[in-house]
């Protein structure tokens, strides 16, 4: 399926957010949006994009860090391997845990979405979320529980942490079905994460697939981390695609 990729800016309650949008030539698709990693919206990210929209969606990548600088951000050429760049990756995602943020992002996201003509509002949507992107995936669904029919997260951070303000106490407010890929370096420092979102999902009587993809180390999913894994990020691909394809309807 042929796709357009086109740079967008979208008015947001904090300012103008940059997005990379990718969607087939004609129709019109459910929606997803994907939260980056710590290293931002990029070329490997926009590839990820691209692919996703040749499966039948409109794809919508935002720069997470619009409300400290405009692309690229962090760095041009974001390296892994650089501890500068991964430092400042970091100082930048702290300003995503400010309260209501992303929950006012969404809205603004998903008005913008149900306005393009590629995208068919009567659908639900998706959205996908790598490293710090999964905690931003839990806060997304929850939302506007109402519109999101999947989320997934790929090594994500920050799903279950302490005290009441943790992603998870937000589960009971979701309609959506999940996939939950874990890293198995994250599930060796933390492996109480994986029980207690089986527990929460559970109770909230929600589908939940919570994986440990094993010799899948933190940033396995995305193509330009030193980390990754072609095979099982093949894996964790499919296994989203198959759960959009049966939620997003």
């Amino acid at each position: 399926m042929d796709v357009l990729e086109k740079d967008v800016e979208i008015e947001t309650n904090d300012g103008v957010c940059e997005a990379s949008l990718s969607h087939p030539v004609k129709g019109e698709y459910p929606a997803v949006i994907i939260w980056t990693d710590i290293g931002g919206l990029r070329p490997a990210f926009r590839e990820m994009g691209k692919k996703l929209a040749s499966q039948g969606y409109s794809v919508l990548i935002p720069n997470p860090f619009y409300r400290l600088s405009r692309l690229p951000t962090p760095e041009k050429d974001f390296d892994f391997k650089n501890p500068d760049h991964k430092s400042k990756g970091i100082e930048m995602m702290k300003t995503l845990y400010e309260e209501g943020g992303i929950e006012n992002d969404t809205i603004n996201f998903v008005k913008y979405l149900d306005e393009q003509k590629h995208v068919n509002p009567s659908k639900k949507m998706g959205v996908n979320g790598y490293c710090m992107g999964g905690f931003m995936m839990m806060r997304t669904v929850s939302a506007l529980p109402e519109r999101f029919g999947a989320g997934c997260s790929f090594h994500g951070g920050g799903l279950v942490i302490d005290g009441p303000k943790s992603p998870h106490h937000l589960i009971p407010k979701m309609k959506s079905n999940f996939h939950i890929a874990i890293a198995c370096d994250d599930d060796e420092k933390e492996p109480h994460v994986k029980d207690t979102l089986r527990e929460t999902f559970n109770d909230a009587g929600l589908n939940a697939n919570i994986k440990v993809y094993e010799d899948a180390r933190h940033g396995w999913c995305v193509s330009d981390t030193p980390v990754f894994h072609a095979s099982q990020a093949r894996v964790a691909w499919d296994t989203f695609s198959t759960i959009f394809k049966k939620s997003l309807v």
